[in-house]
Parts: C-alpha cells; sequence; structure tokens
C-alpha cells in the first residue's frame, strides 16, 4: 500500500499568540512558518510525490505553496476531513486561559471521552481522519501503485491522533506524540500493518534545546505545561 507524508502546516500567527485556532478565519504563516514552508521542497525533494492532500484551512495552504511551485504538475486535494479539530467555544481563546477549564483535564488524560463544548469530541476528530487516511491510501494505490508516496498537510492533533491509529495506540495515550510546526512524519501502510518511518522530523534539534528567558510568552507557557507533564492542545509553535 501507500506510503503517506504528513506535513503540519508551519508555524502561525495563532501558534505565536499562545491561541488556540481550530477553525477560526485568518489565520496565516507568521515569518518563521513562511521560511519553513519555502523549506520544504528541499528537504523532500528526494521523495517523488504521487499527490498532495490538504487541509481546507489557510495555513496549510500557504505550507503547500513553495511545494506547488516547485513542482507544477503535482496534484492538489483538499479533505476537510483532516481539517484541524472543532474546538467549538474554545476556538480562538488563549491556551493559557483554558488551562484553567475542567474540561482541559479530561483533554489530557482522557481525551477519548472528551468533547468539545459547541464543537466535536476527539474521538469523532480522530474517525474521521483516519477514514480519509484509508480512503486516500485504496486511491493512491490504484491509480498510482503500490509503491506510491503522497503527502498531507494537516494539524497537529489531527497528525497525533493519526500516529496513535497507526502505532495501534488507544487515542487515551495520543497527548504523548509531539508533532512541531511544519515537521514530517512518515508512515508506510501495508495489507498487515502500517510501519511509522519518521515522527516529528524538522531536520534539526533545536527544540530539544532549553530555551533561553528571552522566548516568548507563547513558548514559555508551552515549557510550563510540558514540564508539568500536559502536552500542548492543537500542537505547539515549535523552536524559536
Amino acid at each position: 500500500m501507500a506510503t503517506l507524508i504528513l506535513v503540519r502546516h508551519g508555524r502561525s500567527t495563532a501558534n505565536t499568540a499562545g491561541l488556540l485556532a481550530g477553525w477560526t478565519p485568518g489565520v496565516t504563516l507568521d515569518e518563521h512558518g513562511a521560511a519553513q514552508a519555502a523549506a520544504l521542497p528541499g528537504r523532500l525533494a528526494a521523495v517523488p510525490l504521487a499527490a498532495a492532500v490538504t487541509s481546507p484551512l489557510e495555513r496549510c495552504a500557504e505550507t503547500l505553496a513553495p511545494l506547488l511551485a516547485a513542482r507544477p504538475g503535482l496534484a492538489l486535494h483538499t479533505d476537510e476531513r483532516i481539517g484541524e479539530c472543532h474546538y467549538g467555544d474554545w476556538s480562538g481563546r488563549k491556551l493559557s486561559e483554558l488551562s484553567e477549564e475542567p474540561l482541559m483535564r479530561v483533554v489530557q488524560q482522557h481525551p477519548s471521552a472528551a468533547a468539545f463544548p459547541g464543537g466535536e469530541s476527539m474521538r469523532a476528530m480522530q474517525a474521521r481522519a483516519v477514514d480519509a487516511v484509508r480512503d486516500w491510501n485504496a486511491r493512491i494505490e490504484e491509480e498510482h501503485g503500490s509503491d506510491a508516496v503522497y503527502l498531507m498537510c494537516s494539524h497537529g492533533d489531527i497528525i497525533k491522533s493519526l500516529v496513535a491509529d497507526a502505532l495501534g495506540m488507544h487515542l487515551d495515550l495520543f497527548q504523548r506524540i509531539h508533532v512541531d510546526p511544519c515537521s514530517v512524519t512518515a508512515i508506510r501502510y501495508t495489507p498487515t500493518r502500517p510501519f511509522l518511518l519518521r515522527l516529528g522530523d524538522t531536520g534539526d534539534f533545536a527544540a530539544l534545546a532549553p530555551r533561553d528567558s528571552s522566548a516568548p510568552d507563547a513558548a514559555a507557557a508551552e515549557d510550563a505545561a510540558e514540564a508539568g507533564g500536559e502536552a500542548v492542545v492543537g500542537g505547539g509553535a515549535g523552536a524559536v
């Protein structure tokens, strides 16, 4: 079956502002995110791609724009099923404020039971994303053969939930997975099991270094959350 390359969108204005973007309109890549997107064609230069599939949200389209410019023949498809989680009433709010909500403990420790007010459940989010991958795997294999490689550009929680599915992990464990902006995750699917080939690969190890005292508030909040054993809902802003 096909090999799937999952790319999280580049760093966005919501990431640096410490906001949970969801489907909030007008969220775009910041300057660093645009630079990450510009570097993506070079990082994937050796990989033949049969197709690209994107979330309908603007930050994903912006992330793929340089890759599409470098590969004018690459077919692009949009699939709402790999769009960001519908966070409902939480969308656009500061993560620092949401950390005080009682529901956040459920999101962190028992996400399979979490449903966002006015939005969707995390179970539904994972189910639609997994269905999308299964459908695209079959389509890509039928049209391009079993050795084909294709790409999806999506969002942190979507990618984490797909990795959990590939590893046979319960959704309640998916907060143990982390993917930085514009990171590359690769999964090879076979008739009997998937193989995780890459996870959150950014091509450098800057994100592993301790942040200095001048780090932006959003980055400091991420460090504090992870130090307490919590995941950054929606995915963090990555290395500064």
